[in-house]
């Protein structure tokens, strides 16, 4: 774990710096520059236009500070993010112009705050047990005094010395108060809420030149640096640069991070924050995009919501920021590109002007596959993509074995997710939220997040008698991660990765491998899933895969239930699922085709005795229209020791304009297990136009371990973990 910069030092800066404001977001320089690059560059003279174009109707009349008492999406839960969104805009407005009509806007709005802050207490509609004053949660409130910190910041020389002590004893003091003595235990946790609390209250310290505060911010409210905003970085966050809780909260805790740090950065470039932890922060971004589809939306596991995407604010802000303080980076252009907007700030500018001069930028972001480990250390598991393909025809495979990803992680290990072309096509659900929308419990996560979104048979692994992995249990789930066992991302052709789960449910070993392999002969790689499931005792084994698109063919026969349908289960999640159809004993080679976005996709599975397979449809129990319907297939075996092999594929087309489809059917013919046991598996799996035969140990998965076995009186020999051989064949 990294040191954090000693903090005794603070009041020699602090007293050496007073009176240089602004230096928050933006310094007295930076401004120089700011006001010359809006007449050269067009991104950034747009995004100035629309700033200004926001706020000028506001300019000369009163803003309602009403007193809180909605959830979030009704009035005052509104009326109080568009004010401190409006009070930032201003205040940077100010800083611009040089106009006073917009220090004079953002003056009195901070004397009705300061008014109305001192008597306020717990929020009527308040939840949680870190409740908000002007806001439900205290999240919410955090927000509130990052934007209105920097909003002081840039008015600090237009205010009065009276109207600044106003403002930081009535506006400020009472919210860092309850933060750091109220909530105390909210405060000082970590967690992407208290980056964010720590983010407002050290901005709101560096704007007001408060030394207690800033101290407080980095330090956690003890000054002993177990909490803050040093420990935050240094926990929350892998060496990889993996957020814990996800990429969907990484988005989010993104901005705090990196507005604090350039103040921290302005004020006190001894710290050299950006460098802090071999460059955490540019780590973080990097490994946050690299999470994200072609369509800039992060992927959807953990308490998710899809449509966050890299359009959002957070990250506008942090790329921006990143290319103040880390240089150009080609690779991120893309991004910026497709943004269409900068932040008016040093980072904005430097932005538009790599916009305007940089020729051929690329049209998507440079993707490829990545692995990332979780935990402050590395070792707590982590995430693979496996990708294949270029710009729009993409396919990206997420294995995601990382940690339970704290309060927002989800009962999943060893999940995959699936997409393609830009699209969707193997899901994770997500997060149960209409998010601000107050008629849906004020914009809250809804029940079902927990009872449904999070539960083990939600996801594309492993649910095991009926059950979530842990019970369910969030505190046992944290205590264990699952192990990656080995992989290899650096071959074009054959990509691996194989992880493995003993603690999620009693006495069942669970072991996952993973393999993409693009032929010569195909233009979309063929995924080869291998799912063992181990154990003394017999159980119920359920491997769901929620798919996206319309049923179009199976080679095998099942029960359709129609009006009659029935849930799969009472509990875990089970209770949302409606039984659509059927199959009760499916062997041999089962195949199951499904069309998304004019594509066909299929999954060939290995049958059996103990094999059935069931059409799902989540939406069960659901009276409140919670949940989207959408459809799952699950394949459940019963026995002790079972191994899953699936093969997903995608292939051919419909052309709805020509009305023509072509190549419909999937190319695997058979699929065979010739051994599985606990030292090997071997599988041959038949294609039209190949034979690919994989041999994996599954006990030692040494990179140099020599292994010799025999099958069907032909010798396999290879050295590491696995070994694939692909025959060519004759098509039929």
């Amino acid at each position: 774990m990294r040191v954090a910069p000693a903090i005794f030092c603070i009041l020699f800066f602090l007293n050496d710096a007073i009176g240089q404001h602004p230096v928050v977001y933006c310094t007295n320089s930076e401004i120089i520059s700011l006001k010359q690059g809006i007449s050269l560059y067009p991104s950034l003279s747009s995004s100035f236009r629309e700033m200004k174009a926001a706020v000028d109707p506001f300019i000369g009349k009163e803003v309602d500070v009403p007193l809180p008492k909605d959830a979030a999406g009704g009035y005052t839960h509104d009326k109080h993010k568009a004010n401190y969104t409006l009070m930032f805009n201003a205040g940077l407005l100010y800083q611009l112009t040089g106009n006073k009509e917009y220090a004079e806007l953002v003056r009195k709005m901070f004397l009705k705050y300061a008014a109305l802050n001192p008597a306020l207490t717990k929020h009527p509609q308040a939840t949680t047990n870190s409740p908000g004053r002007l806001f439900w949660q205290a999240l919410n409130d955090a927000n509130w005094l990052v934007y209105t910190g920097i909003a002081f910041d840039c008015i600090h020389h237009y205010l009065s010395v009276s109207d600044r002590q106003k403002i930081a004893e009535g506006a400020f003091k009472p919210e860092v108060d309850f933060f750091t003595k109220d909530l105390r235990n909210w405060f000082d946790i970590i967690h992407n809420q208290a980056l964010w609390a720590c983010a407002g209250i050290g901005i709101v310290g560096i704007a007001t030149d408060n030394s207690d505060y800033i101290n407080i911010a980095l330090k956690g409210t003890s000054l002993t640096g177990k909490y803050g905003f040093w420990a935050n970085l240094d926990q929350l966050f892998s060496p990889d640069g993996y957020y814990v809780e996800g990429p969907y909260y990484a988005r989010y805790a993104l901005l705090p991070v990196y507005l604090f740090a350039n103040a921290l950065n302005n004020k006190f470039p001894q710290y050299k924050v950006f460098a802090y932890r071999d460059s955490i922060l540019q780590k973080a971004l990097s490994c946050a995009l690299q999470q994200t589809n072609l369509d800039g939306s992060f992927y959807g596991y953990n308490d998710a919501l899809k449509d966050k995407t890299f359009f959002t604010n957070e990250i506008v802000e942090a790329l921006n920021i990143s290319r103040k303080a880390y240089g150009k980076d080609i690779t991120l252009l893309p991004v910026a590109k497709l943004q269409s907007r900068v932040t008016l700030s040093k980072g904005g500018m430097l932005i538009a002007s790599d916009l305007a001069t940089t020729k051929n930028i690329p049209a998507h972001l440079a993707y490829r596959s990545v692995e990332y480990t979780d935990g402050a250390s590395g070792d707590k598991g982590g995430v693979s993509i496996l990708r294949s393909g270029r710009t729009d025809s993409l396919t990206s495979l997420i294995f995601k074995y990382a940690s339970h990803g704290m309060g927002h992680g989800h009962f999943d290990r060893l999940n995959i997710n699936l997409y393609d072309n830009g699209h969707e096509i193997l899901q994770d659900y997500g997060a149960v939220r209409f998010i601000n929308i107050e008629q849906k419990w004020g914009g809250r996560y809804l029940p079902e997040t927990k009872t449904f979104a999070q539960q083990t048979i939600a996801h594309n692994t492993i649910a095991v008698d009926g059950a979530s992995d842990f019970n369910a249990n969030e505190n046992a789930s944290e205590q264990y991660t699952p192990v990656k066992l080995f992989s290899n991302i650096k071959e074009p052709y054959i990509q691996v990765v194989s992880a493995a789960e003993n603690r999620a449910y009693n006495g069942v070993g669970l072991h996952r491998t993973l393999y993409m392999l693009s032929l010569k002969e195909y233009s979309k790689p063929l995924i080869v899933d291998v799912f063992k499931a181990n154990s003394n005792t017999v159980h119920q084994y359920d491997l769901p895969f929620y798919y996206l698109g319309n049923l179009i063919n199976t080679n095998f026969r099942y029960t359709y239930f129609g009006n009659g349908q029935t849930t799969l289960g009472a509990h875990n999640g089970y209770q949302y699922l409606w039984k659509e159809a059927e199959a009760p004993v499916v062997k041999g080679t089962m195949q199951f085709t499904f069309l998304q976005h004019n594509t066909y996709y299929s999954i060939s599975s290995l049958g059996g005795d103990s094999t059935s397979a069931y059409f799902a449809r989540i939406g069960a129990n659901d009276s409140s229209f919670n949940l989207r319907r959408e459809p799952a297939y699950i394949i459940r075996k019963k026995g002790n020791n079972e191994t899953f092999v699936n093969v997903i594929e995608a292939h051919g087309n419909f052309n709805p304009t020509t009305e023509i489809s072509a190549n419909a059917y999937p190319s695997v013919k058979h699929i065979l297990l010739l051994r599985d046991d606990e030292q090997y598996t071997v599988l041959k799996i038949e294609l039209k136009q190949a034979i690919i035969r994989i041999a994996q140990s599954n006990r030692d998965t040494g990179t140099k371990t020599q292994h010799s076995i025999n099958i069907n009186g032909e010798p396999i020999n290879w050295s590491g973990p696995y070994t694939i051989q692909i025959f060519n064949q004759t098509t039929d």
